[in-house]
């Protein structure tokens, strides 16, 4: 093998175009597919699943990988550091485990989206159990090669480096102060009058409004799109990013905060450094680390007061000037705290409660300690514990609310919650050089947070590990306090 090095490239980069394919195929399941063709792209997308882990998977991949370890070459380090962390987790899995993956997640997910307006959580489980039972085989064999227990096995490919050890301590930290704080907000709030928006408010003026504000935020449309799915995500490639999300005529609150959300996914995938974006180092570091760019854009930035009365004057253009979008009204609106049932449309404040409740679930599941019929009486049950809210016999807002469980995704949801106190650990950093930052922002000039993401967050990709790159940003390590004092400041203090 004459130079082991470039033999990796070819392959990862062979990788990342069928890689291209399958989340563009991905994409258009999820929001331009006629229902009847499922079937057919089902198959076709476990095809390329396997064809995707044979590439990885390639005896002289490993072999290579060996050989390119001896550099001196610290960025070449790093990426055969990135090419074996990838190369181990799918040399694991058996080609038939991975087809059956995609094949009862593909079916899973897109008798979802009826099962889900039908309240139908029988008819859910059937499709479900077969993902479950995959997840599992998956969890046992990482876990067996890697000493991780089965759940934090699945983490890990998610947030690497990433364990139950060190994410219980931090949700324990939160159960402790974040439900005194959210009784403390919601009895301030209360003698606080709202004005509701007063609707209809027609979707393709939504949409203009969501794009012009894409825009403000620096989307580049040329290398990517605004679509409609059954649930917002951000998918695509760092060449060609897809985002989606979802209207309501008679409310624009959540569908424009939530393309707000997803264009901070999208910057984050568009300024990926291009000459490392066809290989491992060259994709985002974790999905902590990728949620921390979408509640950057959406809570640190989208939902504060300065932001607000940047784009109040485009809400009144395009959904017309009522005494609900003046600016003190639009802050309390995005402000507003109040345990709901849905997480994507939770405030910022009961948001982890949401995300702690479906981390202790699937943590049960995947380590055997319930089965997947246990699931909605302990979603109830924790519901009512952590938000107050009963969802007894509510599928539809309860147990079958989230897109991740239909396809597997099991170890994802610590991310959101992580993601949350690195945005505040950035947003603190980015702060401390800019003390005027509100006046910034207000006065329409954004660049001192993109600058920082770029240089810090975007440009580095999966350069550094998680810890790494935390500490090369901010100056220190992840510490939840920047989050608390972020949310006391925000939603107390003024």
């Amino acid at each position: 093998m004459s130079d082991p090095y470039a033999t990796l490239v070819e392959s990862f980069t062979k990788l990342y175009r069928y890689q291209h394919l399958a989340s563009i195929v991905g994409w258009d399941q999820a929001a331009m597919m006629p229902s009847k063709g499922n079937e057919a792209r089902s198959a076709a997308m476990a095809e390329l699943a396997v064809l995707m882990h044979d590439t990885l998977t390639a005896a002289h991949v490993g072999a290579a990988i060996h050989a390119a370890k001896d550099t001196d070459d610290a960025e070449q380090q790093a990426s055969v550091r990135e090419m074996e962390r990838q190369w181990r987790a799918a040399a694991l899995l058996p080609g038939k485990l991975v087809e059956a993956k995609s094949l009862a997640g593909t079916r899973c997910e897109h008798a979802w989206r009826t099962q889900r307006r039908a309240n139908d959580w029988a008819g859910f489980l059937v499709n479900w159990q077969p993902v479950v039972e995959c997840a599992r085989q998956e969890a046992t064999l990482l876990a067996e090669a890697t000493g991780l227990s089965k759940y934090d096995a699945l983490v890990d490919r998610y947030e690497p480096g990433m364990t139950s050890a060190r994410i219980e301590p931090i949700f324990d930290d939160l159960k402790a102060w974040l439900p005194g704080l959210i009784q403390e907000v919601v009895a301030k709030q209360q003698a606080e009058a709202v004005i509701a928006p007063v609707g209809p408010f027609p979707i393709e003026r939504q949409r203009a409004l969501g794009q012009e504000i894409m825009a403000i935020l620096g989307f580049d449309f040329e290398g990517g799109r605004l679509d409609v799915s059954t649930h917002p995500f951000c998918g695509g490639v760092a060449e060609d990013v897809r985002i989606t999300t979802r209207y309501r005529e008679d409310d624009f609150v959540q569908a424009l905060m939530g393309i707000v959300h997803e264009t901070g996914h999208a910057r984050y995938e568009q300024r990926l450094p291009r000459a490392w974006v066809h290989l491992p180092l060259g994709v985002a570091r974790s999905m902590g680390i990728h949620e921390s760019q979408s509640l950057a854009f959406e809570m640190q930035l989208g939902r504060s007061a300065p932001f607000l009365a940047l784009i109040a004057p485009l809400v009144q253009k395009h959904l017309g000037d009522q005494p609900a979008f003046a600016v003190a009204n639009l802050v309390k609106l995005y402000t507003r705290v109040e345990p709901g049932l849905i997480r994507v449309d939770a405030d910022e404040l009961t948001y982890p409660m949401h995300v702690i409740l479906r981390f202790e679930i699937e943590r049960a599941l995947i380590e055997g300690q319930i089965e997947p019929a246990d699931v909605p009486a302990l979603w109830d049950e924790k519901m009512a514990a952590y938000l107050g809210r009963d969802t007894r016999g509510d599928f539809t807002n309860g147990c079958l609310q989230d897109i991740h469980w239909t396809d597997g995704s099991f170890g994802y949801f610590p991310s959101y919650t992580l993601g949350a106190m690195y945005a505040a650990q950035w947003f603190a950093a980015i702060r401390a050089q800019h003390p005027d930052l509100d006046a910034q922002i207000a006065g329409g000039n954004l660049a001192p947070i993109f600058t920082w993401l770029d240089a810090n967050i975007w440009s580095q990709a999966s350069r550094w590990e998680t810890p790494a790159l935390i500490e090369r940003a901010t100056g220190a390590p992840l510490t939840a306090s920047h989050f608390q004092k972020h949310l006391r400041a925000r939603y107390l203090e003024t």
